[in-house]
């Protein structure tokens, strides 16, 4: 009877301390998590409802299923005067700082990413820094671009814009089957967004100054409720009998 009050004292013991493990209701927390999205999957209304981290739309599978498309720039490298729509005083801007001020350019475009107090000054001072040392030390902006291409690979991943990769992959299909590893061509890809503002810098600035200010508003910029009052209908009044 010892022996057997015993045995049930351990046998409850060992299940109070399987129900209160963590790592075992992590597991099963994980095992619901996945019977959920299978039953989902088959169901197919979480494929046309499911979100990104970011805040995304998924077009089509699920997130540990098809990855989803990357999109386009809204304009090209080259297209320094923008293109002719509501944004157009604003391309124009952006060409005139990409030209004459690329540091005041490249810590707006920070300012907007970044959307925190004291943004701009950390990265323009510093960008005027290395401008001025590497025109004057070599003669030519050779140093600035090293500062400021990690903040267009921070774009390209917020926003899941195609990189330089793709977008040759897209047009004549010869680097899929060359990098098949996500790893390694996001590897390439940030190569290639250093490769673009050391070769092609001005454009660099500008085209990222476009894009990012059609998709974010500057932090400064706060709108004002408007209250819209709607008059009453038209109301008729009913003859008692």
């Amino acid at each position: 009877m010892a022996q057997t009050n015993t045995a049930n004292t351990l046998g409850s013991s060992n299940d109070d301390r399987e129900e209160s493990s963590p790592l075992l209701n992590m597991a099963t927390t994980e095992e619901e998590q996945v019977s959920e999205s299978a039953a989902a999957g088959q169901g197919g209304s979480a494929a046309e409802h499911g979100w990104t981290t970011n805040g995304l739309p998924l077009g089509h599978g699920s997130v540990v299923g098809e990855p989803m498309g990357r999109a386009q720039w809204d304009s090209g490298i080259c297209d320094c005067l923008g293109r002719n729509d509501e944004f157009c005083s604003s391309d124009l801007e952006v060409c005139l700082l990409g030209s004459v001020a690329p540091c005041v350019l490249y810590g707006s475009n920070a300012e907007r990413l970044g959307s925190s107090p004291g943004t701009f000054a950390n990265h323009c001072l510093p960008y005027t820094g290395l401008y001025l040392i590497g025109n004057s030390v070599f003669g030519w902006n050779c140093l600035a671009p090293w500062f400021s291409y990690p903040n267009r690979t921070a774009m390209r991943r917020r926003f899941n814009l195609e990189g330089s990769c793709e977008a040759v992959n897209r047009s004549c299909g010869c680097i899929g089957s060359c990098i098949e590893d996500e790893f390694q061509l996001e590897q390439c890809e940030t190569a290639c967004d250093f490769s673009t503002h050391v070769f092609c810098h001005p454009c660099a600035l500008c085209q990222e100054g476009r894009e990012i200010r059609r998709r974010v508003p500057h932090p400064g910029f706060k709108p004002q409720p408007m209250l819209v009052m709607l008059p009453p209908g038209y109301q008729t009044m009913a003859r008692q009998p």
